[in-house]
């Protein structure tokens, strides 16, 4: 199956350490945003509210990255996002961070389709058709 998305992003030098490289915590942050830029370019939202007046979300459940090389300052890292996973109501992505063709980080992401009810307790749900269906064509 794997369906990918790429997209790229210059570091910032606020997201460098005082070594001058990328805080490990950036890649977390740039996983979510490629995810969410991969549901946008499918014309879903990360966050929604259903035809019941819910709001369904993407809670992460779990978020593992390991770090290959140095990124720093300045560079331009390209992310390669792939569907590893379509379960019932979970979705699992692999992000692959590179550098001119140098891979520098790779994690997972693993997310599960909840609504949030007004109380703010999050409830598991099977992924929506409107979710699948685009998933499933990427």
């Amino acid at each position: 199956m794997p369906s990918s998305f790429e997209s790229s992003r210059r570091v910032e030098f606020c997201e460098t350490d005082m070594a001058g490289i990328v805080h490990f915590s950036n890649y977390y942050r740039w996983m979510e945003q490629i995810e969410h830029e991969f549901f946008r370019s499918l014309q879903l939202k990360i966050v929604n509210n259903n035809t019941e007046g819910l709001i369904v979300g993407w809670p992460r459940v779990s978020a593992t990255c390991r770090f290959l090389a140095p990124a720093r300052y300045e560079d331009i890292i390209n992310a390669r996002l792939t569907v590893q996973r379509i379960g019932v109501k979970s979705l699992t992505f692999d992000v692959e961070f590179s550098r001119d063709g140098q891979p520098v980080a790779k994690g997972t992401m693993k997310t599960v389709c909840c609504i949030v009810t007004e109380d703010h307790k999050l409830t598991s749900i099977e992924i929506p058709a409107e979710y699948t269906s685009q998933l499933s064509e990427a």
